[in-house]
C-alpha cells in the first residue's frame, strides 16, 4: 500500500468515525424534534422513532405562549451580564498586563482562584447576601451574581489578549502624549475585539444555561427560561410536545451564536498563540 493509499485509509476512517459522532449526538435532538411536531395522542415510547403521521404547531404555540416572559427575563439577564464581564474584564486585563504594581501578580493569581470555586458552594453564602442589599427574588441580584462570579475568566482571557501586544505600541502612544486610559479606551479596546468576541460568546452560553442559581435566587416573575423549561416537564399528564418545543424555543439562540460566531470564538481563543 502506497503512502497515498494510507493516507486516504486514514482520511476514510477519520470521517467516517466523526460522522457517527455526530449521528449519536444528533439523535436525542432528532427526537426531541420529531416528538415536537407531533400530535399529543400520538406521542407514545414504543413509536417514538416515527415520523409525525401530521406536523402540528401547537407544541410550539403553547410554549412560546408559557416561556415567552422566562425567555424576555434571559435575554436581558445574559446581555447585560455579559456586557457588564466584558467592561470589567477589558479592566482587569488591561491594569494586570500593561498597568502592573507591586503585588500584581499575587493579586491576580488569588483572583484565578475564584475559577475553580463550584457555583455550589457559594450558593447559601450568595443567597445571604443578595437577601441582606434587597436584591434576591430580583433579575438584577441575578444579574450581579453571574457578573461576580465570571470576573475571574473574563480577566484571564483580556490579559492574554494583551500580553500579546507589544509594549513599543504604548510606548509610541505615551510619546505622543496618550494617557492611561486614552490609551485603553482608543488604542487597546479596538485592539482587543477577538476577546470581546470569545468572552462575549462564553459568558452568554454559561449564563444563558444556568439553571440552579436561577431557581434558587429568583422568584416567578423574574425567572430565566431554563427554569421555566422545567416547569412544563413536571406533573403526571405532561403533553411532551409542550415541553420539546420549549427545548428547541430556549437552545435556539445559544444555536443561533454558535452557527454565526463559531469561527470568530475558534480564532479568538487561538489569537496570540502562535507567534511569528
Amino acid at each position: 500500500m502506497t503512502s497515498l493509499q494510507k493516507k486516504h485509509t486514514r482520511s476514510f476512517w477519520y470521517y467516517t468515525f466523526m460522522i457517527l459522532l455526530a449521528v449519536l449526538c444528533l439523535v436525542p435532538a432528532w427526537m426531541a424534534l420529531i416528538t415536537s411536531l407531533k400530535d399529543p395522542v400520538e406521542i407514545d415510547l414504543t413509536t417514538s422513532w416515527n415520523l409525525p403521521t401530521h406536523f402540528v404547531g401547537s407544541g410550539y404555540k403553547n410554549a412560546i405562549a408559557k416561556l415567552g416572559p422566562s425567555f424576555i427575563n434571559s435575554i436581558i439577564l445574559a446581555l447585560s451580564a455579559t456586557f457588564l464581564s466584558e467592561i470589567i474584564g477589558a479592566v482587569n486585563g488591561y491594569v494586570f498586563s500593561k498597568g502592573k504594581f507591586k503585588g500584581s501578580e499575587l493579586i491576580f493569581t488569588l483572583l484565578l482562584f475564584g475559577m475553580f470555586i463550584p457555583y455550589q458552594i457559594i450558593l447559601i453564602p450568595l443567597f445571604n447576601v443578595l437577601r441582606r442589599i434587597g436584591l434576591y427574588g430580583h433579575l438584577g441580584g441575578l444579574v450581579l451574581a453571574h457578573v461576580v462570579y465570571g470576573i475571574p475568566i473574563v480577566t484571564m482571557l483580556f490579559r492574554n489578549n494583551y500580553d500579546q501586544l507589544p509594549d513599543a505600541i504604548l510606548e509610541s502612544a505615551r510619546i505622543d502624549g496618550a494617557g492611561y486610559f486614552t490609551i485603553f479606551f482608543r488604542l487597546m479596546l479596538p485592539l482587543s475585539v477577538p476577546s470581546f468576541v470569545v468572552v462575549g460568546i462564553w459568558q452568554f452560553t454559561q449564563i444563558w444555561n444556568e439553571f440552579l442559581w436561577g431557581v434558587t435566587l429568583t422568584n416567578t416573575g423574574s425567572q430565566p427560561i431554563t427554569v421555566a423549561l422545567s416547569a412544563l416537564a413536571g406533573g403526571q399528564a405532561v403533553q411532551w410536545n409542550v415541553p420539546m418545543a420549549g427545548a428547541f424555543i430556549a437552545a435556539l439562540p445559544v444555536l443561533l451564536i454558535y452557527i454565526f460566531l463559531c469561527k470568530y470564538f475558534i480564532a479568538g481563543l487561538t489569537a496570540g498563540s502562535v507567534k511569528e
